[in-house]
Order: structure tokens, then C-alpha cells, then sequence
């Protein structure tokens, strides 16, 4: 439990230092449960790859082609903007 300044007895400077504190522990907290969520997310997707997207070479067709295609523009949307490239280029 975390214990909270009196905001009647507590000066405001101090009031809003431990609100900007709690925020940046919110805002840290919450961005490590993000990267939780990627980490594991791409780790399935490489294990998939390397499976071949659970295809088998001779049941690939046009229509596996194109979910793989539908997949690599929905990743390069992502690269793209993570590394400031396509589209999002500065």
C-alpha cells in the first residue's frame, strides 16, 4: 500500500513531485507489460516461421502465398514506423 502526502498539510511543489513520480512508475510499469506482450508475441511468430507457417511444401498454393504476403505488409507497416523508414521516413 502506498501511502499518499495530506494534500491540506503538504506543499504543492511536493504534491505534484509525487504525482509526476507516480506517473513515471505507471507509465515504466506499463511499458514493461507492453514489451512482455511484443517479446512473446514475436516469439511465437518466429516459431511459426520456423515451422513454415505449419505448411507442408506440397500443400502450398497462391492462397498461402498470399497470407504470407497479407503477413510481411503488416510487419513492414510495423518496421517501417519503428525505424522511421517508408511512409514514416523523416
Amino acid at each position: 500500500m502506498t501511502i499518499r502526502p495530506n494534500p491540506i498539510t503538504t506543499p504543492r511543489h511536493q504534491l505534484r513531485a509525487e504525482k509526476a513520480r507516480r506517473n513515471r512508475e505507471a507509465a515504466l510499469n506499463t511499458f514493461i507489460a507492453r514489451k512482455a506482450q511484443i517479446d512473446e508475441m514475436l516469439a511465437r511468430l518466429q516459431a511459426l516461421s520456423d515451422d513454415h507457417f505449419n505448411c507442408h511444401p506440397d500443400e502450398i498454393g497462391w492462397a498461402t502465398v498470399g497470407t504470407l504476403e497479407h503477413y510481411a505488409s503488416l510487419l513492414k507497416r510495423i518496421t517501417d514506423s519503428a525505424f522511421g523508414e517508408g511512409e514514416h521516413a523523416r
